[in-house]
């Protein structure tokens, strides 16, 4: 086209160019584009029949234009562009045509302006976008002026996190820093069991393991330090994590709660120096959750003063127990005690497994659950028992024991609330889980995080590519995670204070606050995890990045130390228990209080003003969020109440109005856990006493609180309490704070502080 005859005898043609170029620079002219521009050119009064017919020929698809003639268009176009200060491709036609035709534009091409525009913008073209194209220097978009800012001190961010704990984790993190603690393939499923082992021998030498254990046993009397242990553990590999916890959690904290001091001076010394390896025989390949329905009895026998322990079919085998398939010496196997010849319910009992040889003795058979989706340093089995006898002394008999007369005799009369004390051995498993989840959930998003920070890709057209972590929907995918991560941190926090300082009156609360949190945060690391690995594209996907060994490891916590759907059930009949205690213990004053109190909240959130209130300060008012969640827990629980109240009173089994109402339930106890972990949220910025710590919490406990409000927004609508108006306006906030979060997100995991020994993942380079 430059060096046609046309060209050379009528320079104004030139005005066309630009035009031409963009069209063609998608490489396919779609005949709706070409349509249009033939009109332009077929209505042009100034050319002549001859110049019509050659622009014409320049849009012909099955003749374009060759990547050389495209290359000597653009670098043409590009001298117009460099010698105008117009924002148009219509401009730089006008310039090319001044540029070759001694600096002047005829008349009879300028009349031509107004349609060369109106053509620019059919076709769609964002003139001052696709005129930057041509021009020469940088350009400075908001997208690329997104960088990482430090605007808090790190360091004490880390202190806040580590809190009380933050000697006994500085020393984990140093010790599984060391090089005796580098990661084995996990391939080679052998090598990989006796390396987690090792590790669980070195830190059994550290004093780790006994941690929890009273002083006069190896141990230093320090639960708190005991659960802050596991959750730096859980930083490095999650078998050892998984390992250590059936060790010296399960199987040594069972041989504690359950039993007494014969038991203690027997055993917790040998456990917490891991010279006797053991397990936690509960679970039953047909006996899950439901641990009341076991069926692997221990029978008492008076004439020996001896337990027969004894499965009576397959499928009331053991399955899935830790430390069972290689390396446990003894396990605390719940079974259902027989006393001559009546049921006592669940108790636990002490059974020798294997001799210290790793022989397997008489009456055991035990097999190898084999390879897992995860987790594959730990030796699950299946244990089987046929007439296996043990001393009587072998009954952990805290809550349960017989008497030198052959009698069942018990400290607690209830069957039922015996059984569920003897339960409260989990409790510490249940906090331990989450824990380990959250801090897999943590190494997940520093990676994603520093990696997107890092990773450049796309851009403004003729400008440098820009971190993928500039965009917005990177931003929305792990700003809110990020924002869980520390929500969740401060309410495990609590959880765990709780436990450590419990009464017993506390303990069916403190059970189902450990029920409802192990269930929303492994959930959440689930979740977490694979939004981390997408994020990371390919690269998260290569097994040398670890997410895959996180997802993998973590996968199973969703049912770990009990299902998360049962464990949200039994959750939500807690909260159904303290509603119905709450009413019966009012007099008709308190119920009218109640009533006056529920009438107060609608005159106050549900007026019309306030339910379409989209001004930031109301929205980013910590009363007004927490109001919001209280709101929608009190609803739900109210109203899960009736609808069971009104399913019994029709004649329905209690059995299945429970069943029928299962989802509603399960909405009760999701209400209760992100009200209570907004409250500990808000609580903790509150005490920060650190000014830019603070500004920084408060920014990330908005941002959960927002995304928590946006993800049930569906409920709100539906009930009144928020407008349309309203729900649209806590979008776009949530979108600006995951903007500003997103500036302070490689400082925000940098604040874990998680040894890069342990991080190991390639992509994120130099750590940083």
């Amino acid at each position: 086209m430059l060096n046609s005859p046309q060209l050379k005898s009528n320079p104004s043609l030139l005005v066309f160019l630009p035009l031409f170029y963009t069209v063609w620079s998608d490489a396919v002219l779609t005949p709706s584009e070409i349509a249009t521009i033939e009109g332009l050119i077929n209505s042009q009064q100034w050319l002549s029949k001859q110049e019509q017919d050659f622009l014409l020929t320049q849009l012909n698809p099955s003749s374009p234009p060759s990547a050389n003639e495209l290359i000597s268009w653009r670098e043409e176009i590009k001298k117009g562009a460099d010698q105008t200060e117009g924002k148009t491709l219509v401009d730089i036609g006008f310039k090319l045509v001044s540029l070759h035709n001694k600096g002047i534009v005829p008349e009879s091409v300028f009349q031509a302006k107004p349609a060369l525009i109106n053509i620019e913008a059919t076709l769609g073209f964002i003139s001052h976008e696709a005129a930057f194209n041509f021009q020469s220097g940088t350009r400075d978009t908001v997208t690329q002026q997104q960088i990482t800012q430090h605007t808090f001190d790190v360091d004490a961010l880390t202190k806040i996190l580590d809190g009380k704990n933050e000697a006994i984790i500085h020393k984990v993190k140093t010790v599984i820093a060391d090089p005796e603690f580098n990661y084995v393939d996990p391939g080679d499923i052998n090598t990989y069991r006796e390396k987690v082992l090792q590790w669980c021998h070195l830190l059994a030498d550290q004093g780790f393991g006994a941690m929890a254990y009273p002083k006069e046993y190896g141990g230093q009397d320090d639960m708190a330090s005991y659960f802050a242990i596991m959750e730096t553990l859980s930083y490095h590999d999650l078998s050892l994590v998984i390992k250590f916890g059936v060790q010296f959690g399960l199987w040594g904290m069972s041989v504690y709660f359950l039993g007494t001091e014969k038991h203690h001076k027997k055993y917790l010394k040998d456990i917490g120096s891991l010279e006797l390896p053991g397990c936690f025989a509960m679970t039953e390949t047909h006996h899950g959750s439901n641990v009341k329905g076991i069926e692997t009895t221990a029978t008492y026998d008076p004439s020996t003063k001896t337990i027969v322990i004894n499965t009576p079919h397959v499928y009331a085998r053991k399955e899935y127990i830790g430390n069972a398939a290689c390396h446990g010496q003894m396990a605390t196997v719940f079974a259902k005690l027989i006393v001559d010849g009546k049921d006592y319910g669940v108790s636990a009992v002490v059974v020798p497994l294997r001799d210290k040889n790793g022989k397997t003795l008489p009456g055991i058979t035990i097999e190898d659950c084999g390879r897992k989706m995860g987790l594959n340093g730990v030796d699950n089995g299946k244990i089987e028992f046929r007439n296996v006898v043990v001393p009587l002394e072998n009954l952990l008999d805290r809550y349960t024991g017989i008497t030198d007369d052959g009698k069942f005799t018990s400290t607690i009369s209830s069957d039922n609330r015996r059984f569920f004390t003897m339960l409260g051995t989990l409790v510490g498993g249940r906090i331990g889980i989450p824990r380990a989840g959250l801090s897999a959930s943590k190494s997940g998003l520093t990676i994603a995080i520093k990696y997107g920070d890092q990773r450049k890709q796309f851009g403004p057209e003729a400008a440098a590519e820009v971190p993928i972590l500039n965009y917005r929907t990177h931003q929305r995918r792990l700003m809110p995670l990020l924002a869980n991560a520390y929500a969740l941190h401060f309410s495990l926090q609590y959880l765990t204070e709780r436990f450590l300082k419990r009464s017993e009156k506390e303990m069916q609360e403190i059970e189902a606050l450990a029920a409802g949190l192990k269930s929303f945060t492994t959930w959440n690391a689930t979740a977490t995890l694979q939004e981390c690995r997408e994020c990371c594209g390919g690269k998260g996907y290569l097994s040398e990045n670890r997410i895959d060994d996180l997802k993998n490891d973590t996968d199973v916590f969703t049912t770990f130390e009990g299902d998360n759907t049962v464990l949200m059930q039994l959750v939500a009949k807690s909260r159904l228990t303290e509603f119905k205690q709450e009413f019966g213990h009012m007099n008709l004053f308190g119920i009218l209080n109640y009533v006056a109190d529920q009438a107060k909240t609608s005159i106050t959130e549900l007026n019309p003003i306030t339910v379409r209130n989209t001004d930031e300060e109301h929205l980013l008012d910590p009363e007004f969020q927490l109001h919001a969640f209280k709101y929608r827990e009190r609803d739900i629980l109210t109203s899960a109440a009736k609808r069971l109240k009104r399913h019994i009173d029709s004649g329905m089994d209690s059995f299945d109005a429970f069943n029928v109402s299962q989802h509603h339930l399960v909405q009760v106890s999701f209400a209760y856990i992100e009200r209570l972990v907004l409250e500990k949220f808000i609580e903790q910025v509150n005490n920060t006493k650190n000014e830019g710590c603070k500004a920084i919490l408060k920014k990330l406990c908005d941002l959960f609180a927002l995304s928590q409000i946006d993800k049930n927004k569906g409920w709100y609508l539906e009930q009144g309490y928020m407008e349309g108006v309203k729900t649209k306006a806590i979008r776009k906030l949530v979108n600006q704070l995951c903007w500003e979060v997103r500036q302070e997100a490689v400082p925000l995991v940098n604040a874990f502080a998680i040894p890069e020994s342990c991080l190991a993942a390639p992509i994120v380079v130099n750590g940083k």
